[in-house]
């Protein structure tokens, strides 16, 4: 059971997060430099979409712990926290930023204050690719691992 939680934990993983990350990195200068408003709102459909599959990450992930018996192991819990804070990024800061982005091209919103939230947006975006990769080294790295990795 544990190499099926596994496989779909990993297979939800590139699924998932590997459109979220590409789509959210290509948001900010597309939605200040596309001829036409639908890219940027296909982007954030898809990461807002994508979003909904994630979820299936850490429910697949915590039953391959258990599974595995390794739910306690510090690489697990870290990598469980940093998952959480990348998810609170994206629903609390990355998807509300791109909707933001979205209604100023619409109107009301200065040029300068425009970039100046797609400058914040792409460093948040950023950040949320950092918390990705350092959750995928510890995956592979696993600190204390028997396995001889």
């Amino acid at each position: 059971m544990a190499k099926l939680f596994l496989s779909l934990h990993v297979l939800a993983a590139i699924l998932a997060i590997g459109p979220i990350t590409v789509a959210a990195s290509m948001f900010p200068r597309l939605a200040r430099t596309a001829p036409t408003p639908e890219t940027p709102a296909l982007l954030h459909k898809i990461c807002r979409s994508y979003a909904y599959v994630g979820a299936a990450i850490p429910v697949l992930g915590i039953a391959t712990g258990a599974a595995l018996g390794v739910l306690s192991d510090a690489w697990l819990v870290v990598s469980i926290v940093l998952t959480g804070v990348a998810a609170g990024v994206l629903v609390a800061v990355i998807l509300p930023g791109q909707g933001e982005l979205l209604e100023a091209g619409e109107g009301a919103v200065t040029g300068e204050e425009r970039r100046a939230a797609g400058a914040r947006l792409a460093m948040t975006t950023g950040v949320f690719n950092l918390l990705w990769a350092a959750v995928v080294v510890l995956m592979i790295v696993r600190p204390g691992s028997t396995t001889g990795v």
